[in-house]
């Protein structure tokens, strides 16, 4: 098994647009040991010569789902190769013509010491008035990578790379669902602690009000100016975490993302993503994050180029 991904989105994101983590950031080793058998499981029964692509989801503690399984290719496997060292494409097909697995001497564990995020890149501000909600439909055009020591840098690294450079100081405007609203309280929680002001609608407000964390009550659209699209417009935000109530052309959300791709704010649309942003942010404190090539990370390997 080459290699084992963990989306930072939940279930239901494409998994051409969701954030991907090698090797994965928040899976222990029992799951992990599960994930491993089937995958060898389904291989198996399926005969299959090559190349492999399985996607699982997790529900619960113990929930293990596939949702597919492709003997072929994937777009990850360029992203794998580079964060495990090994070229998995050539190794593929030299299995293909025939050779065996237990011929091309490799090392039984490939999980690498250092973390890689892949992120999508996304459209959305070449597009006017395009919502940068994330489905389902895959949108992104490309694909981005960040390798750090842990996870919350590399993730910081591939948000700039995809050009969505995070901020590290300001007013950070957080506006969920109802369901969202306690995961909500933690990604406030930590913001608040490293100095952002905090601005939400009224329902987001009143929630983190009531487990302390401070926040600045502004406006609906719909409950008349100065509101939160005018606050965006002004430049008065600096990062937008905005989970969907409602889909359309006309709700309070899409005008909120479309405003803030129109001006180049960060907007982050799932609870993971939030958090994830949030570790990033104060990864990102902490200094200037290392540099390091590819050829650096793999001296020990052979057959990378």
């Amino acid at each position: 098994i080459a290699g084992i991904m963990q989306h930072v989105e939940e279930a239901g994101i494409h998994s051409g647009d969701s954030a991907c983590v090698l090797p994965p950031h928040a899976l222990g080793d029992e799951m992990l040991g599960a994930i491993r058998e089937q995958t060898i499981g389904i291989a198996r029964e399926l005969g299959v010569v090559g190349l492999l692509n399985v996607q699982f989801a997790i529900h619960g503690e113990d929930g293990l789902h596939v949702i597919e399984a492709n003997p072929r290719a994937s777009r990850t496997v360029p992203f794998v190769s580079k964060a495990i060292g090994m070229p998995l494409a050539k190794l593929a097909c030299r299995i293909l013509l025939g050779e065996r697995i237990a011929d091309l001497s490799l090392p039984r564990d490939m999980t690498p010491s250092h973390v890689c995020v892949k992120e999508a890149v996304l459209p959305f501000d070449r597009f006017a008035g395009a919502d940068s909600l994330l489905g389902p439909e895959m949108r992104s055009t490309g694909e981005v990578m960040g390798i750090a020591k842990d996870f919350p840098a590399a993730f910081a690294k591939a948000q700039a790379a995809a050009g969505m450079k995070l901020p590290t100081s300001g007013t950070v405007f957080i506006t969920v669902a109802d369901g969202d609203k306690p995961a909500a309280t933690g990604i406030a929680t930590l913001l608040h602690d490293l100095g952002f002001e905090i601005i939400a609608t009224r329902g987001t407000a009143q929630a983190l009000g009531r487990m302390g964390i401070p926040a600045k009550e502004i406006n609906k659209i719909g409950e008349g100016s100065p509101h939160v699209v005018d606050w965006i417009e002004r430049g008065a935000v600096n990062l937008v975490i905005n989970t969907p109530v409602g889909t359309g052309a006309r709700t309070d959300g899409y005008e909120i993302r479309s405003a803030a791709v129109a001006r180049g704010i960060p907007c982050v649309t799932t609870i993971a993503g939030g958090m994830a942003a949030a570790r990033a942010i104060s990864a990102a404190r902490r200094g200037e994050p290392e540099v390091i090539s590819l050829q650096e990370i793999h001296a020990h390997t052979t057959g990378v180029h």
